[in-house]
């Protein structure tokens, strides 16, 4: 990856919905080479796809929360019943498997406090091989959504 295909990322970082034309005068290339450029990207997997992002209170998602699970058992079936069960789960806006203590950390959006406890007591606290969940709620977003680096 040179020079020219980080200026084509970091500017599909900024609007994902360039055309190839708008896309090409501003990393300073013609269009087919661009375009060629641009090919390769998405077929080598540094671009996975395109998606809009979407404002969660406008569409009523206005209650944040981490919930940080540890884990009682850890062995393979547990571990694949577990991330199963929470790619499962609409509501986990994202899920990390961690080094040490806790196993696991999910970012989970609901409309309210009440939805919250609902899913916690519903769906997450009967997650498989759970030992423990801890929860604390996002109060603000400082960094967000921020393109990778160059």
């Amino acid at each position: 990856m040179d020079a020219v295909d980080q200026r084509i990322l970091a500017e599909l970082q900024r609007d994902g919905r360039l055309t190839v034309t708008e896309l090409a005068a501003r990393v300073r290339l013609s269009v087919s080479p661009c375009h060629r450029r641009l090919r390769e990207l998405e077929r080598s997997g540094a671009v996975k796809g395109y998606r809009a992002v979407v404002d969660p209170a406008a569409v009523g998602l206005t209650f944040e929360a981490l919930v940080f699970v540890s884990m009682r058992q850890e062995d393979r079936d547990t571990i694949a019943g577990f991330e199963e069960a929470v790619a499962g789960i609409p509501h986990v806006l994202d899920a990390q498997r961690l080094f040490g203590e806790p196993d696991y950390l999910l970012r989970i959006a609901t409309a309210d406090l009440a939805a919250f406890r609902r899913l916690y007591d519903e769906r997450l606290a009967t997650l498989p091989g759970v030992q423990r969940l801890t929860s604390t709620l996002v109060m603000e977003h400082v960094v967000a959504d921020r393109p990778l680096p160059a």
